[in-house]
């Protein structure tokens, strides 16, 4: 299927709501029957026929087929933000006593999951280098249920090779599950290189104009139904109607708005690497990048996020960079309109929190749709003043 037929038509059946060009918001969290036989068929299949809203809804489930046509899978669900997605995928997936291998430096939320509340379980974890196989090999215990990757990661982008951890997963019956929130389906699918289930934060770029948060998960029919019929059934992590409709209003420009964010953050990291300022600079599509190669291997392109040190040691200098920029706005998150730059330096000295794994003089800015060359006189004017 055409990704633009994906995007724009797929799932919208148009003769079931008065030909309207837009799908509608179906906000009814209640739905009648004509029979019993209907009342019964719908009963047993609740993700597959519209009886409460907390199942399956009519404009919810637009969103679904998109979402899943986009990453290759057979069926999505659609939860209530990304540390929804992945704790769901994860948690539908092990019993007590059962050992989950992760990447190592994952998002902050998919550490506490594992650390502070699976661990009250008897589930167990190990982190591991994931950029070599043999790191998740050596992992593996016989009480191994589920391997977890996040390509490229949060704050470094450490890649893996996605089609040699799927081929380890299988050899060892464990379930693959990764977080594509950095390449999108338009960048990395996943599915297609044998890896079990794909979540997203789809509050990134999937809805892309940073008013709604969700999560997503895709993969096979069976996997879906037994994730949805267990713990979304159970918790009840859904998203609201009107949260579906904005994502599919933002999935219509996904792809443009994705290649703008790449080709401007490509341009940006290019002149940032260039700049006697920074010591260094990390984004996967640099031929410096350590894992370049595999990079152009596995993704056509990832999202507009770049990592650099600042050439200094002291926390006063990263800070006096940070408060000369002003066309970045200061925020977590990204994939919407507007750049933002989040700095280490601001999770230090923070009362009763523990300083960051991170030094105070590395910075991840994401490039948003703003003109580039805007962007870099932004940077320019901050480092000369300091």
């Amino acid at each position: 299927m055409h990704l633009s037929e994906i995007l724009t038509h797929h799932g919208e059946e148009r003769k079931n709501y008065f030909n309207a060009v837009a799908p509608p918001i179906i906000q009814s969290s209640n739905f009648a029957f004509d029979s019993i036989a209907d009342f019964r068929t719908a009963l047993g299949d609740e993700l597959g026929h519209h009886l409460y809203t907390r199942g399956n809804n009519p404009t919810v489930e637009i969103l679904r087929k998109k979402i899943a046509a986009l990453e290759g899978a057979e069926d999505a669900l659609i939860v209530a933000s990304g540390s929804a997605a992945m704790a769901t995928a994860i948690m539908g997936n092990v019993n007590a006593g059962d050992h989950i291998i992760c990447v190592q430096n994952p998002y902050s939320w998919t550490k506490t999951l594992l650390v502070n509340y699976l661990s009250r379980f008897g589930i167990t974890h190990t982190f591991v280098d994931a950029r070599d196989t043999k790191n998740i090999e050596a992992a593996i215990q016989p009480n191994s249920k589920v391997l977890f990757l996040e390509s490229p990661n949060t704050m470094t982008f450490e890649i893996q090779d996605l089609k040699a951890c799927a081929e380890i997963a299988q050899k060892h019956g464990l379930v693959s599950i990764i977080d594509n929130a950095n390449g999108t389906p338009i960048f990395q699918r996943p599915i297609e290189h044998g890896i079990d289930i794909v979540t997203h934060t789809g509050t990134k770029y999937i809805n892309g104009h940073s008013d709604v948060v969700n999560g997503i998960i895709c993969g096979s029919k069976e996997m879906i139904q037994k994730i949805f019929a267990n713990e979304v059934m159970t918790l009840g992590n859904i998203i609201s109607p009107n949260d579906a409709w904005l994502i599919i209003r933002g999935m219509r420009t996904l792809e443009m708005r994705v290649k703008k964010s790449f080709e401007s953050a490509l341009k940006i990291a290019s002149w940032m690497e260039n700049h006697p300022m920074f010591e260094k600079v990390l984004f996967p599509f640099l031929p410096s990048f350590p894992q370049y190669e595999l990079a152009k291997r596995q993704m056509s392109g990832c999202a507009g996020l770049i990592t650099v040190f600042l050439k200094t040691s002291k926390i006063e200098v990263a800070e006096a960079f940070f408060s000369k920029l002003k066309r970045f706005l200061f925020a977590v998150s990204w994939g919407g309109h507007e750049s933002l730059v989040v700095p280490t330096a601001a999770f230090y000295n923070i009362p009763g929190k523990e300083p960051p794994p991170y030094p105070v003089n590395m910075f991840r800015f994401y490039i948003g749709l703003e003109d580039a060359d805007w962007l870099i006189e932004d940077l320019e004017q901050a480092l000369e003043s300091i």
